[in-house]
């Protein structure tokens, strides 16, 4: 295809809040279909496709500190919430014929393959798209951070975060409308101006891996796809303004 993206392998960051669509709790699964087909339509172009999904739409783990409670305590209540957003997902490829696997970080056998390196670029390779649960398997670190280490993990060309907005902005464009967008950051520019699209843990690992971050609107029909082809609105951050 002459319009075909020009990244090998990338890694996708779903936040947990994309899946309710326009409820207040849970998975509405026409919006988890809707993001398969998305994820269907990119992996048409032969791209290798990991996947990161938040549990915010269930559960969010520092919500237990806040109350008093204790955080790795919630911290493991959140991965279970991701493992559920992974499952729903894979469902949802299913469907439509994509072959994927779910591997998590904390050991859950009856339900899904443990996460090793190995065994995620071994399925990367066949072809399956990999959706990876459980967070870092560990508490005080977010499926930001999860994601940005299962990309530089598996050797991904980009990492992806769909949001609520088409982009890095200066303030929340919901809030001022006068915000500015941009379309390039530096990681570095990123730090100075305080912008928290991901937490300062993913960043570095993006940094220090030197793997491009693209912030885009994960509710448009068909905008991963053009997104990697660049023909769609979206934030690059990176060292390379080329």
């Amino acid at each position: 295809m002459e319009d075909r993206s020009l990244y090998r392998r990338i890694l996708l960051k779903v936040s947990g809040e994309a899946l309710m669509g326009g409820q207040s709790f849970g998975i509405d699964v026409s919006v988890a279909d809707r993001i398969a087909a998305d994820i269907a339509e990119v992996h048409a172009l032969g791209i290798e496709i990991g996947i990161v999904i938040g549990g915010g739409n269930i559960f969010r783990g520092v919500s237990v500190a806040f109350c008093g409670g204790d955080r790795v305590t919630g911290d493991h209540m959140g991965m279970l919430a991701t493992t559920i957003n992974s499952l729903a997902l894979r469902t949802s490829l299913t469907k439509i014929g994509i072959d994927s696997a779910v591997l998590s970080a904390i050991a859950m056998p009856r339900i899904c393959e443990s996460f090793s390196q190995r065994k995620a670029i071994a399925y990367l390779n066949t072809g399956k798209v990999v959706i990876f649960a459980g967070g870092t398997g560990n508490p005080f670190f977010t499926t930001d951070s999860a994601a940005a280490l299962r990309a530089a993990e598996i050797g991904a060309d980009l990492l992806l975060k769909g949001t609520q907005v088409d982009g890095i902005y200066s303030v929340d464009p919901k809030i001022d409308s006068s915000a500015k967008h941009f379309k390039h950051l530096s990681y570095e520019e990123l730090f100075k101006r305080g912008l928290t699209v991901m937490d300062t843990t993913a960043v570095t690992l993006a940094k220090e891996n030197d793997i491009p971050i693209i912030v885009y609107t994960i509710h448009e029909k068909g905008g991963l796809a053009k997104v990697l082809k660049g023909k769609s609105r979206f934030t690059t951050v990176s060292d390379n303004r080329s």
